[in-house]
């Protein structure tokens, strides 16, 4: 839903169109040339990223002591793509990446090479390692988590990351596909897939340490006002040490622009339903307990039929 964008070639992102279905896995093959997507708020969000840095840092960036060569192969094919297939926003002047008004020095010692990494581009980066106990988080630069907290995720399991996603939990079909994918993803064959949450508040720093079925922020903010978190998400195997980088894009679309998108009035149906067909624990997991009827009701109301002539207003 890019109402705001004047880039055709910028994908729609409406994983509730029916083209992903909730609490799937939903992988994709994705072409190497589209594993990130830079756009227009490049700058704002990077200087979003510092910001919130230097307020959370601990909360932002984690590491285990031997994560370390992962992080730098992954700054390392990191900048290559970024200056290859980005060459229009990044440029690279010895060992300095310089990027819509920013810079970072990928010399940078005393800066861990997965720090640098998430200064230079919107997405947040995961790195995960295979251990005796599966998959878990080695390190990660997150600014913009969707409703989760870094320290209780950190070096655990994929079935305990997962543990309150239903669907999800240990000993499900889904948290042993997880698996299989992660140990059988290949170095030149990244996947991709799209999420969506609704929020009460446009900000991309959407941390919360407990998954609650009623999301606090809500009480006082009326359906029509609500947000569409999406998040694309890529899987990208490194050759070397075999890690894997998860990487998490954040775009908020606020439902009112259903209204002024020429296709408003099918995506708010869309939306709608795939929020009626939730179960009463996944409505819960996406704390809309209280707000489901409310937002059904408000994107059924023929409020969003879509002007096709003001697809550039917000």
């Amino acid at each position: 839903m890019d109402v705001t964008t004047t880039t055709p070639a910028r994908p729609p992102r409406t994983p509730y169109d029916g083209s992903s279905a909730p609490f799937t896995i939903g992988l994709r093959p994705l072409e190497l040339r589209r594993w990130l997507e830079p756009d227009e708020e490049l700058a704002g969000e990077l200087a979003e990223k510092r910001r919130l840095f230097g307020l959370y840092g601990d909360d932002i960036f984690m590491e285990a002591p031997d994560s370390r060569p992962g992080q730098q192969e992954c700054l390392d094919l990191l900048s290559d793509y970024l200056q290859r297939e980005q060459a229009h926003l990044y440029r690279r002047s010895g060992n300095v990446m310089h990027m819509a008004g920013h810079s970072t020095d990928l010399s940078d010692a005393a800066m861990p090479p997965l720090l640098r990494a998430g200064f230079m581009v919107q997405d947040d980066l995961v790195l995960m390692r295979r251990r005796e106990n599966g998959w878990q988080i080695a390190a990660a630069h997150l600014s913009f988590p969707s409703s989760w907290s870094l320290k209780e995720k950190f070096a655990r399991p994929m079935e305990e990351v997962h543990a309150a996603v239903p669907g999800f939990q240990a000993g499900t079909r889904n948290a042993t596909l997880v698996n299989r994918i992660f140990d059988s993803l290949h170095p030149d064959q990244p996947a991709e897939r799209f999420n969506w949450s609704i929020n009460w508040r446009h900000a991309l720093f959407h941390p919360q340490t407990a998954k609650l079925p009623v999301e606090p922020s809500s009480a006082s903010v009326a359906a029509d006002r609500a947000i569409v978190r999406v998040e694309r998400q890529t899987l990208r195997k490194l050759p070397v040490s075999g890690d894997i980088v998860f990487t998490i894009r954040i775009y908020l679309d606020p439902i009112h622009a259903f209204a002024v998108h020429p296709a408003g009035a099918e995506l708010a149906a869309k939306l709608a339903g795939q929020l009626e067909a939730l179960t009463e624990a996944q409505v819960n997991y996406k704390g809309l307990a209280e707000k489901r009827n409310e937002l059904v009701s408000c994107l059924r109301s023929g409020l969003f039929a879509g002007n096709p002539g003001d697809e550039g207003a917000a």
